[in-house]
């Protein structure tokens, strides 16, 4: 069965013509010491009949700890991983918003391997806004077709 996932991809215009992305990196120790592919837009899988912007909003509040902005959202579209996942991915321009003040959800995990001992981790473990060029090289490969696709729509627009 396809694993279907939901997250907001937030931008702001930085005035001279440039594009930045809200990007979270990945906590937990597989993630700690890495920087490129380890970066990811707020997002999680749909519950059993969830609507897809539903799922996105609740994700975002989830790994964040705060409210998405309450902002007109479009869908940007899905995108398909080489595993086969798909995320729908729903843009807003983000202007405004602080990346700061964040909460960020835990998960909990054996660590370490084979201890038969649970900890728990961040989900993320930092998020910041980044040009979309330095987003595109540090997010995990499924991802980057939709920064792509963010980047010719603004283009176009500009």
């Amino acid at each position: 069965m396809v694993t279907h996932s939901a997250g907001i991809l937030l931008y702001r215009l930085d005035g001279t013509g440039g594009v930045s992305a809200l990007v979270a990196h990945m906590g937990g120790p597989f993630w700690a010491s890495k920087d490129e592919g380890a970066w990811s837009i707020p997002k999680g899988e749909l519950a059993e009949g969830e609507d897809a912007m539903d799922a996105a909003k609740r994700e975002f509040r989830e790994e964040l700890g705060v409210e998405p902005p309450e902002t007109d959202y479009a869908e940007l579209g899905t995108f398909a991983y080489s595993s086969g996942k798909r995320v729908t991915v729903f843009v807003a321009d983000g202007s405004g918003f602080e990346a700061s003040d964040f909460v960020f959800g835990e998960f909990e995990m054996e660590w370490p391997p084979r201890s038969g001992k649970t900890a728990s981790f961040p989900e993320v473990d930092r998020a910041e806004w980044m040009p979309v060029d330095r987003a595109r090289e540090r997010v995990v490969k499924g991802q980057r077709p939709a920064l792509d696709r963010l980047a010719e729509l603004l283009g176009d627009a500009a």
